[in-house]
């Protein structure tokens, strides 16, 4: 951390032509530490753009900085310009070119200094020159904050950063419940709220301010399409394309589905299958011991985190849901060990 930290104060230490990207279907973590890193940025002086592989939920577009935000699709020509031209890209909260799907060949190309910030587990060391990489962090938005501090550059910290990075944090934690929360995140929460970020506020436009379509499609999950498999301690939620459509799906309405099935009593292994984008997509969740990010990585593609992970099926909502049964079947031992 010191050594990198050093090298990058250095590079910051005159302006420059900056990008932030981060991975395909930005959550909370992915947008607001890109969004906190771009307010310390233009503080000092930089020129500085955000580019996301595609669109983002709507409840992420009250934050600050949301305006500066351009999706690579559908504006390919100007992002690949501004990437062609910039001197130093930030890579935050993804470890790997494939997770931002078409915008990879623009980052590939470009002749500027990298710098990737993240917390996902094996990441790949070619695609930056400069690498802050810590699987035990609970977001990438703490270390945007702990880089901050290595480069003593704390002072900067005022509302927009501190609102900014809360939002990361407060989402890749569970709203602060999973293990990998620690006394370090709680620490830096608590300098966030004394720079500035309104916690009440931000749980509240994040968690309580979704349309009537979207409750409504998650209480026909929980009655019409909740699969329980209670010998092997395992759900399955799944929707079809034509499913969402009939319930006026935007982007972000399924954000968290996974975890009502997970917090049924006695359930350790939680799908969510959900058919978008042309592709069928998978959430997976966990508790205790069983780690889903190699079953993701293994059957789907995917990857990410030992109790929270995703990935893709290349095959129809139902035959995905009969391959997830399988692995259930194939994993039974495991999910009825006590841990």
């Amino acid at each position: 951390m010191t050594k990198n930290a050093t090298a990058l104060k250095t590079l910051l230490s005159s302006p420059k032509k900056i990008v932030i990207t981060t991975h395909r279907g930005p959550d909370g973590d992915a947008i607001g530490s890109s969004l906190g890193l771009l307010h310390l940025l233009t503080q000092l002086g930089h020129s500085v753009q955000v580019i996301t592989p595609n669109e983002y939920a709507k409840f992420l577009h009250w934050l600050p900085g949301n305006d500066n935000v351009i999706t690579y699709e559908g504006n390919e020509a100007l992002a690949d310009k501004i990437t062609a031209e910039a001197e130093l890209i930030f890579l935050l909260d993804f470890s790997h070119l494939s997770r931002i799907t078409t915008y990879a060949d623009a980052i590939k190309n470009s002749n500027a200094t990298k710098v990737m910030i993240d917390h996902h587990q094996d990441p790949d060391r070619d695609i930056a020159d400069i690498i802050f990489s810590d699987t035990t962090a609970c977001s990438t938005a703490q270390m945007v904050f702990e880089v901050m501090e290595a480069m003593e550059m704390t002072s900067y910290l005022n509302k927009d950063i501190a609102e900014s990075l809360y939002v990361g944090i407060m989402t890749d934690t569970g709203s602060f419940k999973y293990a990998s929360t620690t006394t370090k995140t709680h620490h830096v929460v608590a300098e966030l709220i004394n720079a500035g970020a309104e916690n009440a506020k931000i749980h509240d436009l994040i968690y309580d301010n979704s349309s009537a379509t979207r409750i409504q499609l998650l209480g026909y999950c929980l009655n019409e399409k909740l699969r329980l498999y209670p010998d092997n301690n395992a759900a399955i939620i799944s929707l079809t394309a034509e499913e969402l459509e009939r319930f006026e799906f935007k982007k972000g309405d399924t954000e968290g589905f996974v975890n009502y099935a997970l917090g049924i009593e006695g359930i350790k292994f939680a799908v969510f299958i959900a058919e978008k984008d042309g592709m069928v997509k998978l959430s997976l969740r966990s508790k205790g011991n069983f780690k889903v990010n190699g079953i993701a990585n293994k059957y789907f593609k995917g990857g990410g985190h030992m109790n929270a992970s995703g990935g893709i099926s290349e095959v129809s909502v139902g035959e995905t849901i009969k391959k997830v049964e399988q692995i259930i079947n194939k994993y039974k031992t495991e999910l009825n060990k006590t841990n």
